[in-house]
């Protein structure tokens, strides 16, 4: 049996080992220090700050934002040091973005990866404000062989026994995408400590990880960044021996704001006998979503939803749908998304050695009486 760096048992590690129900301590710790967006919040159309999912590798680092300096370097020509308020004095853009961490849905696997115990909600949408980062890329002058950039933060810990600054890198076409952003704002307020403050990277259609928080470096490489958030904690595969592919856009996902009311303890929706108003919002990497279906009988039929169009590149879509819960009983609700490129969000687990990129459909418990 293989062990996590805590020295818990790394449940399923693709070792064979069969469910653990047991929650663990340091789960439980990872999990009050990390947050969830409630499901409710998926009837704003951008996520109140304070409702926003969070995920702190490390320690919320204490920056002051008037010492603080931003490098531009590596394989540049021109290297470049700037302050916030010379950061700010640049030509501002402000993005409707979605954000989903990788490992979202990670304690709905079976065999159970052990790691942040996502359930759903590692979510969130808002309005990024910052300057866009090619400008930036291009006035230091870009070495002709440099191929990734990388983007190290202020947080420091150890993960997989490596002592590191979080750090990530995007290849090179990546980096130069006309809506990546230095970002010091979200939904028209300064960054919070938790989100990054005083500056973020913000990369749309990217899982989480890569939106590097409390930027304070990017560096220009001429070969591809071999640190560990790039090359072993963030990919898929099906055991942790295994290098595999690794994790990038946002896979096609939909999930329900939860309908009626709820029982506190299981958390069972309870709605009354007649038309019940669904609703809930879907997304997909780069790729509108084109269709969503649901399902009130556990996935034996399927009907189309009523779907907004992408007036956001970048953002979720909502949806929404009329349910005649004529009969009372318990129910088993799912909704499913399809994108542009016509990948369809699946019924069952696509399981990972890590937990990476679940995008199952959501099933919720519904009583009508």
């Amino acid at each position: 049996m293989t062990t996590t760096d805590l020295g818990l048992p790394a449940v399923g590690d693709g070792s064979g080992l069969e469910p653990d129900p047991r929650i663990y301590a340091e789960e439980l710790e990872l999990a009050l220090r990390n947050h969830a967006m409630p499901l409710e919040g998926l009837r704003y159309p951008v996520t109140p700050t304070g409702l926003h999912y969070t995920l702190v590798h490390y320690d919320i680092p204490l920056v002051d934002p008037d010492a603080w300096q931003l490098t531009l370097d590596g394989a540049v020509q021109r290297p470049l040091s700037l302050s916030l308020a010379a950061l700010q004095r640049r030509p501002a853009r402000t993005l409707r973005v979605t954000l989903e961490c990788a490992g979202d849905g990670r304690a709905l696997l079976s065999p159970r990866p052990l790691s942040q115990p996502w359930f759903y909600g590692a979510i969130g949408t808002a309005e990024w404000t910052g300057t866009p980062l090619r400008p930036l890329l291009d006035e230091a002058g870009l070495g002709p062989d440099v191929v990734d950039v990388l983007f190290t933060g202020l947080d420091r810990g150890i993960e997989g026994g490596v002592e590191q600054d979080y750090q990530r890198s995007l290849p090179l076409a990546e980096a130069q995408h006309d809506d990546a952003l230095l970002a010091w704002a979200m939904n028209g307020q300064p960054l919070e400590p938790q989100h990054g403050a005083p500056v973020r990277l913000i990369i749309p259609g990217w899982y989480g990880m890569a939106h590097v928080k409390w930027l304070r470096a990017i560096t220009a490489l001429n070969e591809p960044f071999a640190g560990y958030q790039n090359a072993v904690a963030y990919r898929y595969s099906q055991s942790r021996a295994e290098v595999g592919e690794a994790v990038a856009l946002m896979r096609v996902r939909s999930l329900l704001a939860p309908p009626g009311i709820p029982d506190f303890l299981t958390r069972m929706r309870i709605v009354e006998r007649g038309p019940v108003q669904l609703s809930g919002q879907a997304w997909s990497g780069r790729s509108p979503i084109t269709r969503v279906e649901v399902s009130t009988d556990g996935g034996a039929s399927w009907a189309p939803a009523g779907l907004r169009s992408a007036e956001h590149p970048h953002a979720w879509q909502a949806w929404h749908f009329t349910w005649d819960a004529a009969t009372p009983g318990v129910y088993e609700l799912l909704c499913r998304a399809t994108d542009a490129t016509g990948a369809v969000q699946p019924v069952e687990q696509a399981w990972t050695a890590r937990g990476m990129g679940n995008n199952m459909a959501q099933r919720v418990r519904v009583r009508v009486r």
